[in-house]
């Protein structure tokens, strides 16, 4: 039986065929999920995908968490479904509280829009398994709103639990805290960061590089080995 993982638009988002195709790609089925609509398809998994949801207007991903579909994605979420939350998927993701911390405009005050050089610190969790900690990887970054920031005793904790997921390498491109990337959930099924790896799965796109296909096959393979 093929996986199938959905891929949630909401009004702005950008990159949800991006994202289906990096599905299809890993060999998992891509299913389309509207922002309105609360029924999840019975999917395996789900992706919050990038871009501006509902134009950023207040602020990012606030206006998004309140969409029909969070509502069955949070409860789903908090019953063990494998979450992935990229750019604006993660301000959504904090937004709704499946993550800890927030997210504030970049340090600098532009948008960034480069190749990153990431770390992974975390591959035990549903989207990880197939990385290796420590293993550094190049993944393609735009954003406007990145800078993850969190009180100390947060950022104690994602360190001391191990929960960072990805952490920046040779450049903070927004002023993040702990230079954090991305970051998971204590169940490691809910994970957000800021880079796109769905624009780094073919050789011919993005970064040149498929560093970012493993986030696609390490669920896959978590869904087909359960």
């Amino acid at each position: 039986m093929t996986a199938r993982i959905g891929v949630v638009t909401f009004p702005g988002s950008l990159d949800d065929r991006d994202t289906q195709r990096a599905i299809r790609v890993a060999g998992a089925e891509p299913v389309a999920l509207w922002h309105k609509d609360k029924d999840l398809k019975q999917v395996d998994a789900v992706v919050l995908c990038g871009g501006f949801s509902y134009g950023d207007y207040l602020r990012a991903g606030a206006i998004a968490r309140f969409s029909p579909v969070m509502d069955t994605v949070i409860d789903q979420a908090k019953a063990g479904l494998p979450v992935l939350g990229i750019c604006n998927g993660f301000q959504i993701l904090t937004e709704a509280h499946l993550l800890p911390g927030g997210m504030l405009g970049n340090d600098h005050l532009h948008f960034i829009c480069r190749d990153q050089k990431l770390r992974v610190e975390n591959a035990d969790t549903a989207w990880t398994a197939d990385y290796e900690a420590g293993q550094e990887i190049h993944i393609p970054l735009k954003n406007m709103d990145g800078r993850y920031v969190a009180d100390r005793r947060t950022l104690d904790e994602l360190e001391a639990e191990g929960r960072v997921a990805f952490r920046y390498l040779d450049f903070n491109p927004n002023g993040s805290l702990n230079d954090i990337a991305g970051i998971t959930n204590a169940a490691g099924n809910v994970v957000g960061l800021m880079p796109h790896p769905e624009h780094a799965v073919e050789s011919l796109i993005g970064t040149g590089r498929t560093d970012g296909l493993p986030f696609f096959t390490s669920i896959l393979k978590k869904l087909v080995n359960a």
